[in-house]
């Protein structure tokens, strides 16, 4: 099995290419950071006997999606599984932050994510089944002040996932989206966890233990997997609880856990 990785050289890809390898798949690694792609491809190599494939790319590019997909062609590779792991948000809301940074949002979360699966479906193996996990969030659940951009951003995924995996069954494609908690994967991400004191720690998810779970639950044909059993019933409480409700509690949690982390990075 030939597994492609976007985002592979941050947290979450990282782990997802050690579970991968650990499980003896072959791997087409790509991401924006061509020497973070080298240090785990080289860190894979002195512990597993698999075959680690580096291409560096901004899949916001056509042209350089399109490099990534010949290189592909040219060493022979068939995917039978992809991972869109590659993903952006910026603290702050709607007006505190530049529009740049908003359409960066959509870019990578939606256009690059759908960009890549619509390419990777063209080089698949033409046998067996193919597998593709969306890394949508918990926040794909709910409408989110402050996070607004990237909470919509996560919902178009989960909703596109569960309608290609419908369109694309009879073609023996099966999709998995993944709906995680807070993600320790780089430091920004664990201050902004820290700001949220209880409910940032409780409703955080081990990137080793997500990464083993997501694997075995796309290869079972899952649909969808919330990591934990807090945000499991978070997302149940998404049908449950009116809108304007959690749109009022998260305001008034999501203020004072930015207030602690520009705070905290003024320091």
């Amino acid at each position: 099995m030939t597994v492609l990785i976007t985002g592979a050289s941050g947290g979450l890809g990282r782990a997802f290419a050690l579970e991968c390898a650990d499980r003896g798949f072959d791997l087409l690694l790509t991401d924006i950071n061509a020497e973070g792609l080298e240090r785990v491809k080289n860190g894979i190599l002195r512990q597993y006997d698999v075959y680690v494939y580096t291409k560096p790319c901004d899949i916001t590019k056509e042209n350089e999606v399109d490099a990534l997909i010949n290189y592909a062609k040219d060493a022979s590779i068939k995917l039978d599984m992809l991972l869109n792991v590659a993903g952006i948000d910026y603290e702050g809301g709607f007006t505190a932050q530049s529009f740049e940074n908003i359409t960066k949002i959509l870019r990578v979360n939606i256009e690059a994510t759908l960009r890549m699966t619509y390419q990777a479906l063209s080089i698949r193996r033409k046998t067996g089944k193919f597998y593709i996990v969306f890394v949508s969030s918990l926040a794909s659940m709910y409408p989110m002040p402050l996070k607004a951009t990237y909470a919509a951003s996560k919902r178009f995924l989960f909703d596109f996932s569960l309608a290609l995996a419908q369109e694309l069954k009879s073609q023996n494609v099966k999709i998995l989206t993944l709906c995680p908690g807070g993600m320790p994967t780089v430091p920004s991400c664990i201050e902004a966890i820290k700001a949220q004191g209880f409910w940032g720690e409780i409703t955080t998810n081990a990137l080793e233990k997500v990464a083993r779970r997501t694997i075995s639950k796309a290869l079972r044909g899952r649909n969808v997997y919330f990591p934990g059993v807090i945000n499991r019933l978070f997302s149940m409480a998404a049908r449950i609880v009116p809108f304007w409700i959690i749109t009022r509690l998260i305001y008034s949690r999501w203020q004072k856990a930015q207030a602690k982390w520009i705070a905290k990075q003024n320091i």
